[in-house]
């Protein structure tokens, strides 16, 4: 049996399908982690989604700022579905986009296998919450989005602030959590987290850290692996291993072995891109177009 992480997806199924005949996958025998972010931008979002389900048995996901904002979508009126772009309408409209909705629903924020010794989030953790904090904070978010209330859940995540503080209640707490796990990238010492700076480290301004390298920060028990930042590129430091390398932008998409004490990296082409394709600024959590 082999365990393999793979990083964002974004709605790419042709390279998707590349990597796992590339790393010999066979669902009987093997596992997989999806880092998250498995819709939006790449055209094929409807059939990614439906080739992870297929795989549900032998797979687990964590959710992403890009699905969390498709499931938002989907509770909205259809009228608002259809200005949204034509990759996540594919989803909103397909025959079987309820179900797979619903099932996008229940995934993780975490994934944690103290066994194996590996934690995945989609984005990163807060410099000072420990392994066992981070696992409670994001079991408080999975409850909500999978019970009655998720659509309240939905509705109200968008936003920069508040800044994450332990003694925070109600909708603030929920969406302070929600974007340090599907949001971060840097951030200052006491942990607020900067939303516009999204470029490689040594280009944020003086006192913004990437997460994974915040002064003060607590050691952990746990090695991570993370997706969300493409531009980071494959990244392996600090207990930290990034494996989101581009593959919507014409990069590559990555699957990195677990369950193995040697390093092992497999990557293949990503989507097919035109030379110096134009790169959208993405927006922030509002309720209009989806998030980064």
């Amino acid at each position: 049996m082999s365990v393999w992480a793979i990083g964002d997806l974004q709605g790419c199924y042709d390279a998707t399908r590349r990597l796992l005949d590339t790393i010999n996958f066979d669902p009987a025998r093997d596992r997989l982690w999806f880092c998250g972010d498995l819709v939006n931008r790449g055209g094929q979002s409807v059939e990614t989604l439906r080739l992870v389900h297929s795989l549900r048995a032998s797979s687990v996901v964590v959710l992403g700022n890009h699905d969390l904002s498709l499931l938002a979508i989907g509770e909205r009126r259809e009228e608002e579905q259809r200005k949204v772009n034509p990759d996540l309408q594919g989803v909103l409209f397909a025959p079987d986009g309820r179900e797979l909705l619903g099932w996008l629903r229940m995934q993780k924020l975490m994934h944690v296998d103290r066994e194996l010794g590996w934690m995945m989030v989609h984005a990163g953790i807060a410099p000072k919450w420990t392994s066992q904090l981070a696992e409670r904070y994001a079991r408080e978010i999975e409850e909500r989005l999978r019970g009655d209330q998720f659509g309240r859940l939905l509705k109200n995540m968008y936003g920069d602030k508040p800044a994450w503080h332990p003694k925070l209640t109600g909708l603030d707490r929920e969406r302070a959590i929600i974007n340090i796990f599907t949001r971060l990238r840097y951030c200052t010492p006491r942990g607020r987290i900067s939303f516009e700076d999204k470029g490689p480290p040594g280009t944020q301004p003086p006192g913004l850290y990437p997460w994974y390298s915040v002064p003060g920060r607590v050691e952990r028990d746990l090695k991570v692996v993370c997706g969300h930042w493409s531009t980071l590129g494959l990244f392996i430091g600090h207990g930290v291993h990034a494996i989101d390398t581009g593959a919507v932008w014409g990069g590559k998409l990555t699957a990195l072995q677990l369950d193995t004490d040697e390093l092992r990296v497999v990557q293949v082409r990503g989507r097919d891109v035109p030379a110096n394709p134009p790169r959208p600024r993405p927006p922030h959590h509002r309720p209009a177009p989806p998030p980064r």
